[in-house]
């Protein structure tokens, strides 16, 4: 399976620059699998489609402030994108002028008159650094939340990158299916009888860069930490084994669930509690274990997020969706429409 065939033409009008108003206000697309069809409608319609007993799941990680700007030793401006935490005060990050930043640099961040000093420890094959900042408690007052690179225009409120139910900081990516839901909707999905479970994954960059290797398989993800408590597993295994509907709200929801599953020692239940470290790659070929339909975005050409989608749906299914929502000028990525696959 190569990488090409996960590509699409994407006119750049139409990649979403800013939130919908309100949140539920966006388009959802309804691709039923067993139908092969495709239905146009309104992301607060979405407790139609969803079944008394259904579990839906969502992912509670919130996006920490991990955009730092700062100066080098020399006077140089730098800019830093913390990836994740090593230790305290030691962070994994990418870093920008990467030529001048080699071990040993050191620069200093600063915002609302704060200052924190740093030094680049090592750098890595992928290009990113390892760095040591002096004071990182500091963080929440001298970085801003990050946006990916294809939103240009700046948010008036940083909250509209963050979903209504997000309660654990690290992600430096919003689990972007969950940014169209309201409490109002959540509330008449539980009037209707869907249980809502929550579980952490901090989302790292990695997942929403596209696949560089011609050969999917030969792609390598990186690991991002996730937890699951003992009540949201004990909500989630009830539904598997009383054949009800696990609905993953998100990507990163999915990766998750079928991650837990996999670490799961044999004879267990479908998903533990606890925690750990997903790298788990799905693609076309992959057999869900957990998930049955998936609220999801439209994502990036050839990224493993579309990957994943195709998996569940199917590629040919997933790609004549998206060249359905090209016709109809859906909008697309991380503040765009919503598709839900049943």
């Amino acid at each position: 399976m190569k990488t090409r065939d996960f590509d699409y033409d994407l006119p750049p009008e139409l990649i979403a620059q800013t939130p919908a108003e309100p949140r539920d206000s966006s388009r959802l697309m309804v691709v039923d699998r067993a139908a092969g069809s495709i239905e146009h409608r309104r992301f607060r319609d979405l407790p139609q489609f969803l079944r008394a007993g259904d579990v839906a799941v969502f992912n509670d990680s919130r996006v920490f402030p991990a955009r730092l700007y700062g100066k080098s030793a020399s006077g140089g401006r730098v800019e830093l994108l913390l990836l994740r935490r090593v230790e305290p005060g030691t962070w994994r990050a990418l870093v920008r002028p990467g030529r001048r930043m080699r071990p040993g640099a050191a620069f200093v961040v600063a915002a609302s008159g704060r200052e924190v000093d740093g030094e680049v420890l090592d750098v890595h094959e992928d290009g990113s650094r390892t760095v040591r900042l002096t004071d990182d408690r500091a963080l929440h007052e001298i970085g801003v939340v990050p946006l990916p690179p294809y939103i240009r225009e700046p948010l008036d409120d940083s909250e509209r990158y963050q979903t209504v139910y997000s309660r654990v900081a690290g992600s430096v990516a919003a689990p972007t299916a969950g940014l169209h839901f309201t409490p109002a909707l959540l509330d008449q999905l539980r009037d209707k009888g869907v249980v809502l479970a929550f579980v952490t994954l901090h989302v790292g960059w990695d997942s929403f860069r596209p696949v560089s290797v011609d050969d999917v398989a030969d792609h390598r993800m990186h690991a991002e930490q996730w937890g699951i408590d003992p009540g949201a597993a004990a909500t989630i295994n009830g539904a598997k084994r009383e054949g009800r509907r696990v609905v993953s709200v998100g990507t990163t929801a999915v990766r998750l669930l079928e991650q837990a599953v996999a670490d799961t020692p044999p004879g267990g239940d479908a998903v533990a509690p606890g925690g750990g470290w997903a790298n788990l790659f799905i693609y076309p070929g992959y057999r869900f274990r957990v998930v049955d339909a998936l609220v999801t975005n439209f994502h990036l050409p050839r990224s493993t997020l579309l990957m994943l989608t195709s998996a569940l749906a199917g590629r040919e299914l997933v790609l004549d969706a998206y060249a359905e929502a090209v016709r109809q000028r859906y909008r697309f990525y991380s503040f765009g429409d919503a598709m839900l696959v049943v």
